[in-house]
């Protein structure tokens, strides 16, 4: 079984504790004294010591670490990463076409995935875990075929990946992967359509229709058309004035 410290007990262990020790070694004391007993005194406080490093032990170590949720942040951490490194060399690919509309897009979701895999991995270090290092792997195509490329992707994390993530962060009682999967995933949402209406307007010539600046919320990594902001974001409440235009 994997363990780990639970400093919840840390309380009782530093303050209760002691103070019982204290105490029984007072009684202990008193009791040889009256009864001049002072072999029983010293086995009493052998196993009075003994007791205590038991129980400090057995209390600091009994939480197992939640192996689901550490395993789904380094998943998560990959995906993001990639995903941030694949939307810059699709928005390169989409400026060599001159569709600089829609490299506007592909840089504005490279950033918020860049957002995502950084709180996925600050939980994971809460967690006392470390990410291994990794090279992103992916293909740059046409820009059309890098639109449908990234509505995939973005349908299998807001359908498949995501809710299975949030659902074992619960399970496991993560409250904080709860929370960067749940941003993560509204997030995605939101690409996924954003990626769908751009496809649509590539296919009929109507590019102009497009949203031309995004904004991107430095905290939760929710994007807007810069157009349609909220006055705070709705994922995570920080103010529009703190949003990263694009």
């Amino acid at each position: 079984m994997t363990i780990m410290f639970n400093t919840s007990h840390l309380h009782p262990m530093l303050v209760h504790f002691p103070i019982a020790l204290v105490m029984f070694g007072f009684l202990a004391e008193a009791a040889s004294l009256l009864f001049k007993k002072e072999a029983w005194l010293s086995k009493a406080g052998f196993y009075l010591v003994f007791t205590f490093i038991a129980l400090f032990a057995l209390m600091g170590c009994t939480q197992t670490k939640p192996v689901k949720t550490i395993e789904n942040l380094k998943a998560g951490i990959k995906g993001e990463t990639t995903a941030s490194a694949k939307y810059a060399a699709f928005a390169l690919k989409a400026r060599e076409e001159g569709n600089d509309t829609i490299a506007k897009l592909f840089d504005a979701a490279s950033k918020a995935e860049a957002i995502h895999a950084a709180n996925h991995r600050k939980v994971l270090e809460e967690l006392g875990e470390k990410m291994d290092e990794f090279t992103p792997e992916f293909e740059v195509k046409t820009t059309a075929e890098n639109l449908q490329a990234a509505i995939e992707g973005e349908s299998y994390e807001v359908t498949t990946m995501y809710p299975q993530f949030i659902a074992d962060a619960e399970n496991e009682n993560v409250t904080n992967a709860v929370k960067s999967f749940r941003w993560a995933s509204d997030t995605e949402k939101k690409h996924q359509q954003f990626y769908k209406n751009t496809l649509q307007a590539l296919n009929t010539k109507a590019e102009n229709t497009l949203p031309f600046v995004y904004a991107v919320c430095p905290v939760c990594g929710n994007t807007y058309d810069k157009a349609n902001m909220d006055e705070d974001c709705a994922f995570c409440m920080t103010p529009s004035d703190k949003f990263i235009i694009i």
